[in-house]
């Protein structure tokens, strides 16, 4: 791809929820908003590599997307009236009453995960419509094939049309039932720009990490009292604190070698008060904490140690412990074993490791469980078992900064 298509393909993905969620609201078709969104993409390549790149990038592709909907409208004639409306360039009729808050992309994540939806469709049509991943990327994410997951899109997206799910944010006494599915969406937005599973992107989309964190701060402005959300928006911030220094030389940086003193203190220090604010909240009311206000103390833990040599490990595996007993899931288990590694060596880790995918068999096509594998293998001096465990971790990620590190890695090994 040259330089300019290159450019055109980050702005597109900068820009396509943005852009999809201005014509749904516009135009009430989800399908149309995709196509039209195409459309616009294939103009910009052809134009911008020859006109240059518009000032208002975004603008240009919303205005072109809303005329390509418009083309299409006009070819067919057998759209309903609410669709004709659209044509009008000025359309005086009252607007049909859209939620809390005047954003577009909040009302679309809260389409996505309307309780009609089965709760996997709910992510996986947030990440295609919101974070403009492909398909392949979002089956990647969730290790299912590629066509399970295009037929998941298409079933969900039927679904919505079907059931006439109304574009909006739902009233303030139904907004904490629907909580759930909206905050699992926008974490997995944040971790997609956190360390992206495309070969094509960046290593790392600020512009997801920080869609992540502002539709996370709507939120805790609309429910304060709600704990969770103060997690989500601790754990991210804890997290994009060390963005600026997790890839350095097209290399992907792990926490215990990051220069700590490149971290943002000012985002640490938000999130630590929000830990402490759930903390507080919790030993109030005795509710336990969630599975979000857990991550965010780990990483609360993490960030607070001047060192790596500091870390807590007692507190970080018990706080492990409790997120198993919330969330018991295979891939909190594993993260829980680097804990163990650290605390009970990495002989006791590997076998906890190991034992894994007898819970869940396709961890074994996710590449954190072969890099974890391989690290603890090559602790224990076995180099021709890490080297397998390296290869495979390698061949399971499209990450370029993943797989440079782990390329280093498997070439430190031991003859």
């Amino acid at each position: 791809m040259s330089d300019a298509g290159a450019a055109v393909d980050r702005i597109y993905r900068e820009e396509y929820g943005r852009v999809v969620a201005s014509l749904v609201r516009r135009f009430g078709d989800l399908d149309l908003a995709e196509d039209a969104a195409a459309e616009a993409l294939l103009v910009a390549l052809e134009r911008w590599p020859v006109d240059g790149v518009p000032p208002n990038p975004g603008g240009w592709l919303t205005t072109t997307a809303g005329n390509r909907a418009i083309d299409r409208i006009r070819r067919e004639s057998h759209r309903d009236a609410k669709h004709q409306a659209a044509l009008k360039m000025y359309d005086d009729t009252p607007h049909e009453p859209t939620g809390l808050v005047e954003d577009d992309r909040l009302r679309l994540i809260f389409t996505c995960c309307h309780p009609a939806l089965a709760p996997e469709a709910r992510v996986a049509l947030t990440l295609r419509l919101l974070g403009g991943l492909t398909v392949a990327e979002i089956a990647q994410a969730f290790l299912v094939p590629e066509t399970t997951m295009a037929q998941r899109i298409t079933r969900a997206k039927r679904k919505i049309k079907d059931a006439h799910i109304p574009f909006r944010v739902p009233a303030a006494d139904d907004l904490p039932t629907r909580l759930a599915a909206v905050l699992a969406v926008v974490y997995l937005v944040f971790n997609e720009g956190y360390l992206s599973s495309s070969a094509d992107a960046d290593p790392m989309r600020e512009d997801l990490t920080a869609e992540a964190i502002r539709l996370s701060r709507i939120l805790r402005a609309l429910l304060p009292e709600e704990p969770e959300v103060a997690g989500l928006l601790a754990l991210m911030l804890l997290t994009e604190a060390r963005r600026t220094v997790r890839v350095a030389g097209g290399e992907l940086v792990p926490l215990h070698e990051q220069d700590r003193g490149g971290w943002d203190r000012a985002l640490i220090a938000e999130g630590h008060d929000l830990v402490r604010e759930c903390l507080a909240r919790a030993l109030r009311t005795g509710q336990g904490p969630g599975q979000y206000q857990l991550l965010a103390a780990i990483n609360a833990v993490h960030t607070d140690a001047p060192e790596a040599s500091a870390t807590d490990w007692s507190q970080i595996a018990a706080l492990y412990a409790q997120l198993y007993a919330v969330a018991p899931t295979p891939i909190v288990a594993l993260n829980r074993a680097v804990a163990t590694a650290e605390l009970d060596g990495p002989e006791v880790a590997l076998a906890e490791v190991d034992r894994l995918p007898g819970i869940q068999p396709s961890l074994t096509t996710y590449h954190a469980w072969h890099a974890t594998r391989a690290d603890l293998l090559r602790r224990l001096g076995r180099s021709a078992e890490a080297r397998a465990a390296y290869d495979a971790a390698i061949a399971a990620t499209e990450n370029s900064a993943e797989r440079a590190y782990l390329s280093r890695r498997r070439g430190s090994l031991a003859p």
